[in-house]
């Protein structure tokens, strides 16, 4: 492994105009890093990385790279480009055992963080960085959302997530677990008692639903919930997943892992949304595409389809009418997701749009006063990296935000008031 990515760190050009750094959605400095890497000052390239991208580690194991990064490298164009993922992993993991807790002193503030995944977690490193006390609130038992609940182990193990969980308590971030908000507790509750501004950082995890007769079957289940915890699942020898997204070639490797015989993903058009990469391990490891099937009805002897029928382009142009049946022990649906709702429900004046996604201004702020979103929750299910670029730069709004606050002498003084206005139960 140190000889590979010396070897790749070798064979980088040191751009002066670096495309790669151009294709990487958060804009990590790869020349630099890859410079630093070569001078043996691994610490200061890991605190770049870090400071850059908290989730560096994670990025460096899941993201698109070849659509990303190494897909715009200039030695691309006539040889292979340069691994940087390879080098980013090494150095990442490396610091996240070694890195220096540094903070500002506490200054007595505390915000609060709705959802442990990728955007909460950037959100609660960014701020507890500047001093403040971060409190993460989360429906489920453990931190990592998305990258724990939905990428398989084999491609992103649990144990990275545990060790981002013990960096973040020495970093003081408080975690509470299996609470969630929009349940028991409502926003309004976080606000009186002593959190100046809220961050929400829920993801999407309502799956997308086909419509269509067959979907309560009980050999039928949804992406969202298989990836969750598949060993909950007995799916049979012979699966069909609806959609080639990501998802479902997570879904298609875990099951052949787990001792699916025949798995199949069915595509509507020629098109495919899953990553090159992914896609070729699923094939390699058994996995099928079957293209032009347009799913019309869910039985318990499989889905039923209609055949599409293409141009000289491959544009679907019509569907057969004849119904064809392929039999399947289970059907999993992989057509994307949508946030829950709990949050508009409970929370006056907050507003969704169309999909349900949350709408924020330009700065990340909700259309509720010092309530901020960012990540799957805003811009619907999008890569880890993705909601790492925009929590990076709503926790910088937000810090603004709160500095504002401060400056105009509006910080929460006697949280109790909020108490005999909203309950009427003590007298202050």
């Amino acid at each position: 492994m140190a000889i590979h990515i010396i070897e790749e760190a070798d064979r980088c050009l040191q751009c002066k105009n670096p495309m790669c750094q151009k294709g990487c959605p958060v804009s990590t400095n790869i020349p630099e890093v890859i410079r630093l890497f070569k001078d043996g000052k691994l610490n200061e390239a890991g605190a770049m990385l870090f400071e850059n991208n908290p989730l560096s580690v994670v990025c460096s194991t899941v993201c698109n790279h070849e659509g990303q990064c190494e897909g715009h490298c200039i030695r691309g164009r006539k040889d292979t480009p340069v691994h940087f993922s390879a080098i980013e992993n090494f150095i990442s993991d490396l610091y996240l055992e070694r890195m220096q807790i540094e903070r500002k002193p506490a200054n007595g503030r505390s915000v609060a963080v709705i959802g442990a995944g990728p955007a909460g977690i950037t959100v609660a490193v960014k701020l507890a960085h500047e001093g403040y006390g971060v409190t993460i609130f989360d429906s489920k038992e453990r931190i990592g959302g998305v990258m724990r609940y939905g990428i398989p182990e084999f491609r992103l193990p649990s144990s990275v997530l545990d060790r981002y969980a013990k960096r973040m308590a020495d970093m003081g971030i408080m975690f509470r677990a299996n609470t969630t908000i929009g349940g028991a507790l409502e926003i309004r509750d976080l606000f009186r008692d002593g959190y100046e501004c809220v961050f929400v950082g829920t993801g999407v995890w309502r799956p997308r639903t086909l419509g269509m007769r067959g979907e309560s079957l009980a050999n039928v289940h949804f992406s969202v919930d298989y990836l969750a915890d598949p060993t909950a699942f007995e799916l049979g020898e012979t699966v069909a997943i609806i959609g080639v997204g990501n998802s479902a070639v997570d879904v298609a490797r875990t099951a052949l892992r787990r001792g699916a015989r025949h798995v199949t993903m069915y595509s509507r058009s020629k098109e495919v949304t899953a990553s090159p990469d992914e896609l070729a391990y699923a094939e390699l490891e058994g996995a099928e595409v079957a293209y032009g099937r347009a799913i019309t009805m869910l039985t318990e002897e499989g889905p039923v389809f209609k055949r599409a029928i293409f141009d000289e382009e491959y544009n679907v142009i019509g569907f057969d009418n004849d119904l064809v049946q392929y039999d399947a022990d289970s059907t999993i649906i992989c057509i994307s997701q949508g946030p829950k709702n709990k949050l508009i429900l409970t929370t006056p004046g907050l507003e969704g749009g169309e999909r349900g996604l949350l709408l924020t201004d330009e700065r990340g702020m909700t259309t509720v006063d010092g309530v901020f979103a960012a990540g799957d929750v805003v811009t619907g299910s999008k890569t880890v990296v993705h909601a790492v670029e925009g929590a990076k730069r709503v926790a910088e709004s937000m810090l603004e935000y709160l500095d504002a606050k401060a400056a105009a002498g509006d910080v929460e003084k006697e949280p109790l008031g909020y108490i005999h206005h909203v309950h009427g139960i003590m007298d202050v």
